[in-house]
């Protein structure tokens, strides 16, 4: 892909959007606002030296999640830096991997899950990092930097937000508090009014965790019965959603649905009838990584966005946005305590310690989920 083909900065400087259909989709208002003037506080960043970028262009190519950006940080790393960026969307981790498959498309950022980091070391997709030039990094929280098996040492990654994957719900439309994944996945009692998400490893690892299982079983046996389950509660699920099961709950298309935490967080804004909670028996703990993708035609810039990223005020004002939760303790300082409080972006040990990370389960183990999801989708 040449750089081309990429979103250009508007008439007015500010850095384009390429919308999609699907994936952490915003309103168009909100997304207006994403491309606003820069904040006038620029005050305290630590930037890497930008003497050493002069031979490469003002340019970054950034691939990233919909509405996961704070409403002025691309604009804010124009103004501090001269770079302009070049946003991009995907929809899910499957789309991302696929698009490295072939060689870097012309990507400089880009924003995997943690089980696709590692699935993206293992294929040679992502470019060591330099930690010299991220003295930033000293902001993120010391377990995120030590406790990292899917990518030992963080040589390719850093975290940008962490957070659970959970219900939401309408108060007004549903019988006391949803804590369990039962109304979704095993009753008729909200016949057509649910909407799961749209990728495998989330709905069936929903699956395994309701029927008592760990969410990344590799058992034949197990897999074959959160695919037996979801294919007899199919005709009670209005939608397989590919991430925008927030914007039908907020629309009213649906009363439940299994969503990312911080996505219905940013409806319950607006919608003082929605709520969050992770089910009792347990769900996904998942962690979005920053990397740069090899092959970045500008790796020095990306250096730099890391960085910018993790300077305590930006980190701060992307965490206000986006409604997630932050590694960054300097940001942490800057954050309400209605935010570090908030069970719903920070849940209490006791239903973290139900919840499991999602593991690059090799090939064979991917390809047996993938078959079973696609009877699922099938029937």
């Amino acid at each position: 892909m040449t750089h081309s083909t990429f979103p250009r900065p508007d008439a007015s400087g500010n850095p384009s959007v390429q919308s999609r259909m699907s994936g952490r989709r915003v309103p168009a208002a909100q997304r207006r606002a994403l491309l606003g003037g820069a904040s006038a506080g620029l005050v305290g960043l630590t930037l890497m030296p930008y003497r050493a970028n002069a031979s490469e262009p003002k340019v970054l190519n950034f691939l990233n999640w919909d509405t996961y950006i704070g409403k002025t940080t691309l604009a804010d790393f124009r103004k501090a830096t001269g770079i302009n960026v070049r946003m991009s969307l995907f929809a899910d981790n499957d789309e991302l991997f696929a698009r490295f498959k072939a060689g870097n498309p012309g990507f400089d950022v880009i924003m995997p899950t943690n089980d696709y980091v590692e699935r993206m070391i293992k294929a040679d997709m992502l470019m060591p990092l330099d930690h010299s030039r991220i003295p930033n990094i000293k902001n993120i929280t010391p377990s995120f930097m030590k406790d990292a098996p899917f990518d030992p040492g963080r040589k390719f990654s850093l975290p940008y937000m962490w957070g659970t994957i959970g219900v939401g719900y309408r108060k007004s439309k549903v019988k006391g508090a949803i804590d369990s994944w039962q109304p979704l996945l095993d009753s008729g009692q909200y016949t057509r009014r649910i909407a799961l998400m749209g990728a495998s490893q989330y709905v069936l690892g929903a699956a395994l965790k309701y029927l008592g299982h760990s969410w990344n079983s590799v058992d034949p046996a197990e897999i074959r019965r959160a695919e037996q389950l979801l294919i007899a509660q199919k005709k009670h699920i209005k939608v397989f959603a590919d991430d925008n099961g927030q914007d039908l709950l907020a629309s009213g298309e649906v009363d439940l649905v299994q969503e990312w935490n911080g996505d219905i967080l940013q409806t319950m804004e607006e919608d003082k009838d929605i709520a969050y909670q992770v089910p009792k028996e347990g769900s996904n703990l998942w962690q979005d990584c920053i990397a740069i993708p090899k092959g970045a035609p500008h790796p020095q810039n990306a250096h730099a966005f890391i960085n910018f990223v993790n300077e305590g005020a930006i980190a701060a004002d992307i965490a206000r946005e986006v409604k997630y939760a932050t590694p960054n303790e300097a940001a942490k300082k800057l954050l309400p305590q209605s935010y570090l409080k908030n069970p719903a972006i920070f849940p209490p040990q006791s239903v973290l310690d139900k919840c499991e990370s999602s593991q690059y389960l090799g090939e064979a183990a991917t390809r047996l989920r993938d078959e079973a999801w696609s009877r699922v989708q099938a029937a």
